[in-house]
């Protein structure tokens, strides 16, 4: 399974002087299309889930897909929430798969930036899924870019680049040079020293967002500036409204199906023109050597209730279900009778977490504490617990082995 440890990536990136694609997509053509192109040319992807763009498909539907690309792939690929709302929204987005989150907080004043993105940190290294943080402000400049990043570009200085990161402790940022969200009116004019400024204060992943219409001499002088990830999606859309334009020029018959015709291969094609430019192909094989594959954990407890009648385990596993699947870095919840009552254990819980991680913080999390303590442990005196990571199956040993299954009788 390669789908790998979002840092491992972009660290990889740094250190190498490539760019990962951090490709926004807003349906399956899009989808299968980045994944195409990276396979094609042995490169890492970010597959990238924008905020601004729900508008366009279902969060919770996409995700499932977007899991089961990551999962038949060859090549390293990490799932990122982009632009996210709020400290909500970059739970949720963890809870359905995503190893990387983003809540943009750029149009605050700093220090209200710094107080939301450290609250996004807190809760996301918890979980063992990195941050990125964006400092400066991107804006858009017509259409509905400008409508989703309202506004007037903000550059981001180098002292309060180095403060952001110092008080934040994110692992990557967005910084604002000059480029913005949508397609360039005039000629982009990057303001490269800043960037090396920046790069050289914080040695750590910087990101740009609005990629589109940048040359390619600007493209490779990001990179050897410190670039490791770079949003990209307008050309994406504006490449797929030329395919569908070009259809119904040809005089494309057969309703939708004919109109989306090739579509997918026109998205594809310009993601391979920028996996070759910034460097990313063909580091598939290395990469996946050195990073950590990205594996959830399945948390298990076999238990027996006493006393305590069906009415009353019904009800605790309903209120479970609610507590628990709200806490940060739980995918799942599961809860069981047994199907053959002489096992010996009657009743389950089947837990999955996002990381490693999250088998602490989950332990410790007031919420469940609270169900635990109130709710559980009263009546489930007789319990083993037990917590598991894959084994035996393509990619669970490759890399950096995962944190060892740890367990509890609690």
């Amino acid at each position: 399974m390669p789908l790998v440890h979002m840092g491992d990536m972009l660290g990889h990136a740094y250190r190498n002087g490539y760019a990962v694609g951090a490709f926004d997509l807003v349906s399956l053509d899009f989808l299968e299309a980045i994944m195409s192109a990276a396979e094609r040319c042995r490169a890492p992807v970010v597959l990238s889930l924008a905020e601004s763009h729900f508008d366009y498909f279902d969060f919770e539907l996409v995700m499932p897909a977007v899991e089961a690309a990551a999962d038949r792939a060859s090549v390293p690929v990490a799932i990122h929430l982009d632009h996210g709302a709020s400290l909500e929204s970059a739970v949720h987005g963890i809870n359905l798969g995503c190893n990387g989150v983003m809540v943009d907080a750029s149009l605050e004043p700093f220090d209200q930036n710094v107080a939301r993105t450290r609250r996004v940190v807190d809760m996301a290294h918890s979980c063992g899924v990195p941050v990125e943080g964006e400092l400066g402000y991107v804006a858009g400049v017509e259409g509905e870019d400008a409508e989703r990043h309202p506004g007037e570009v903000i550059y981001t200085s180098v002292e309060d680049a180095s403060a952001y990161v110092e008080r934040t402790g994110v692992d990557f940022l967005a910084v604002s040079i000059g480029t913005v969200h949508g397609r360039m009116k005039t000629r982009p004019d990057l303001d490269f020293e800043r960037l090396e400024a920046i790069n050289a204060a914080l040695q750590l992943p910087l990101v740009i967002h609005g990629g589109t219409g940048l040359s390619d001499e600007q493209f490779r002088r990001l990179v050897a500036a410190g670039v490791a990830k770079i949003n990209y999606y307008t050309a994406l859309s504006d490449a797929a409204a030329a395919r569908i334009a070009d259809n119904v020029a040809s005089g494309a018959r057969g309703g939708y199906t004919a109109l989306v015709k090739s579509v997918q291969a026109a998205i594809s094609n310009e993601v391979e023109r920028c996996i070759r430019l910034w460097g990313s192909a063909d580091r598939a094989d290395a990469l996946l050597d050195e990073c950590r594959p990205w594996q959830p954990v399945e948390h298990l407890i076999i238990y027996n209730v006493g006393d305590a009648g069906a009415d009353y385990v019904e009800a605790m596993m309903t209120e479970g279900h609610e507590v628990l699947g709200a806490i940060p870095g739980v995918r799942r919840v599961f809860t069981g009778e047994a199907v053959q009552h002489e096992t010996g254990y009657r009743y389950c819980w089947l837990v999955r977490f996002a990381h490693p991680a999250v088998i602490d913080s989950y332990r410790e999390h007031p919420a469940h504490r609270a169900f635990a303590d109130k709710l559980f442990r009263p009546v489930a005196a007789d319990r083993i617990s037990i917590d598991y990571r894959a084994a035996g199956v393509p990619g669970a040993a490759r890399g950096v082995a995962a944190e060892s299954a740890k367990t509890f009788n609690r």
